[in-house]
């Protein structure tokens, strides 16, 4: 059976965001922090923005798409009662005021945050995503900002905790979660398929553990998956405000996704048990793209072992399914 740990931890690393580009982000997110406070101290006395880093750039989660583009989530907390302040589509207006002017790709004021675009500059397009919430001393939970729309409960801080009690200590968990996201990438570019925190929470409820063996972690995982899908059609975010990530998807995009899964899960159940390591590969390769490595075979070494073994060939012969 094929072992394809070694090229699973390298489509890892050729997933990852380069350093130079982390360091990039943050510089322009530090300076974009500067700009907003200044913004909000010269035009908006009484409304002091204060900055917490969520999502995937705060949970270790972030990868570099297909087209190259990365992005890190600053949440903008005001510690203000919303019943004496602005409306959330102001506040939201307010702090796109504060950097559409900043770069000179400008900003988008999306449904739950407002968007700073910046352009490549040689290390690939990124962008930094601004929700903004309201939350007091005596609110447990914060209430973000939704455009044209009333304030949502919606509580980072916690998910970040919860899925912190779901890691382990060799990182497997954040591993599998970024494999997900990259095979969402990859199979995105031909039909849609879930968000990121949703394929996160997908995986983080349903992960099987495999010591020192990462495709059988992502394929048992993804079987788990499918298995909880086929079950109940919803993904219950674990914490605040716990609503279902998989109700805005109708019956079409579930039959795609559902189909999806099971291809890669077909592939990976035939790549376990490939002798062949390069033919492995290329079965997971299929569902992950390029940036999944492949080994190649020493040919003269295979056949020479051929040879010797004779027509019985037990070393290349498929031993069956690992389901």
């Amino acid at each position: 059976m094929a072992n394809c740990n070694k090229e699973f931890r390298i489509y890892d690393e050729n997933i990852c965001i380069p350093s130079s580009k982390r360091e990039r982000m943050s510089e322009s997110r530090e300076s974009s922090r500067t700009k907003i406070i200044n913004h909000f101290k010269e035009n908006h006395d009484g409304y002091i923005p204060i900055f917490w880093i969520q999502g995937s750039h705060k949970n270790g989660l972030n990868i570099r798409t297909e087209d190259g583009e990365c992005d890190q989530d600053d949440g903008i907390h005001f510690n203000r009662d919303p019943k004496n302040s602005v409306d959330g589509t102001t506040l939201q207006k307010w702090v796109f005021y504060a950097v559409n002017d900043d770069t000179s790709e400008g900003a988008e004021h999306r449904n739950k945050c407002i968007r700073k675009k910046y352009k490549e500059n040689g290390l690939g397009k990124y962008h930094i995503d601004y929700p903004v919430y309201y939350q007091t001393d005596d609110m447990p939970h914060p209430l973000l900002a939704v455009k044209n729309s009333s304030l949502e409960l919606s509580d980072p801080k916690e998910f970040t905790e919860w899925l912190l009690d779901q890691k382990d200590e060799e990182g497997q968990l954040v591993r599998n979660i970024k494999y997900t996201k990259g095979w969402s990438d990859y199979i995105g570019l031909k039909q849609p398929m879930p968000k990121g925190i949703t394929m996160t929470v997908l995986v983080a409820q349903n992960i099987s553990f495999q010591k020192g063996r990462d495709d059988l972690s992502l394929f048992y995982t993804l079987v788990n998956v499918k298995k909880s899908l086929d079950a109940y059609w919803e993904c219950i975010m674990p914490t605040t405000p716990q609503d279902d990530l998989l109700s805005e998807y109708n019956q079409q995009f579930k039959i795609n996704f559902l189909r999806a899964l099971d291809e890669i899960i077909t592939d990976g159940n035939r790549a376990l048990n490939k002798s062949s390591q390069e033919n492995a590969c290329e079965l997971w390769r299929k569902h992950l793209g390029t940036r999944f490595p492949i080994t190649k075979e020493n040919i003269g070494s295979k056949a020479a072992l051929a040879n010797l073994v004779g027509n019985n060939k037990p070393y290349f012969y498929d031993r069956g399914s690992i389901l």
